[in-house]
């Protein structure tokens, strides 16, 4: 792996823009309505890069964009450029965003997501369509796609607290089985935290938009920051959507979230991962619905300007 260039660049007026937006707890108090309609077209416009694996056009045209829309609306946008040689010798040119809203007001609460896509369909059912890519409707741009609807939520409307919107890249390229060239960007992000860096807990989204949306507990979630699932749990609960986040472990996977446990962050993998196509040409955005991005960012929203 390459030494890093990290690049901190605060918003247009960015260092004078958190005070002009206001700290004050009735400026901080009101609850926006998350726009799940909003999210999907995010989802879509997403897609329509193509293929967001590193070091393809489509990866550099994202990566592009995510500059943008997020230094318009974040507080500070931090970028983590970095490269990575996989097991088979190739170097993968990588970028993590780091968009943070009222950063002196922490610790923050860290919500990330992995915004690039597979190279590979290595679940499709025939043979030859496993060398495609992913199209990463579900897997990858749904997350992402909560996660740039918040930030736009939180320009408009400041936080109560510290808020960091953590976009890492590099989490979907290789071998999970063995752990080769997979969470490239979480485990970057653990090991070169900004300086003073301190975060609450974390939320980790992952394929969350499948129109027939189930989010159980996670294992490894539930036995590293069992606090942080209650937390969220409770206001899914809340919120009426107990048929969505059910509260019981299904499956344990290894995820973005297991690096930055292992960095002292309390951190939750919320994923539904019986998304029939997984890792598959057909994870396509008519496999995503606006109603499942809203009852997913319904629950961060919360989170967010309530508290769990």
């Amino acid at each position: 792996m390459a030494l890093a260039t990290t690049i901190v660049s605060a918003a247009c007026g960015g260092a004078d823009r958190e005070g002009e937006r206001g700290t004050s707890a009735s400026a901080a108090s009101a609850q926006p309505r998350f726009d799940g309609a909003a999210a999907y077209e995010l989802v879509v416009r997403q897609v329509a890069f193509g293929p967001r694996v590193p070091g393809t056009p489509g990866h550099r045209a994202m990566a592009s964009w995510l500059e943008e829309y997020l230094s318009e609306r974040a507080d500070t946008l931090i970028i983590q450029r970095f490269s990575h040689v996989t097991l088979d010798g190739d170097t993968l040119p990588l970028v993590n965003f780091l968009a943070r809203f009222r950063p002196s007001a922490s610790p923050s609460v860290l919500l990330l997501a992995h915004w690039d896509t597979r190279p590979i369909s290595d679940q499709a059912r025939e043979p030859e369509e496993r060398e495609k890519p992913v199209p990463g409707a579900n897997d990858g741009a749904s997350g992402t796609a909560v996660l740039l609807q918040l930030a736009d939520m939180l320009r408009q409307v400041p936080p109560p607290r510290g808020v960091d919107v953590l976009l890492v890249d590099g989490e979907d390229y290789g071998d999970f089985s063995a752990g080769h060239d997979v969470f490239m960007g979480s485990r970057y992000f653990a090991s070169h935290l900004p300086d003073g860096y301190a975060a609450e807990y974390g939320v980790l989204l992952d394929m969350v938009g499948d129109r027939q949306l189930d989010i159980y507990v996670e294992g490894n979630s539930n036995e590293l920051a069992p606090e942080v699932v209650d937390r969220v749990w409770s206001v899914a609960q809340r919120l009426g959507f107990s048929d969505v986040f059910h509260r019981r472990v299904r499956h344990t996977i290894n995820d973005d979230h297991i690096p930055l446990n292992e960095a002292g962050i309390p951190t939750i993998d919320v994923i539904d991962f019986d998304f029939a196509y997984w890792h598959t040409p057909e994870d396509t955005p008519d496999k995503v619905s606006a109603s499942s991005l809203g009852v997913v960012g319904a629950v961060v929203t919360r989170l967010i300007y309530r508290g769990g």
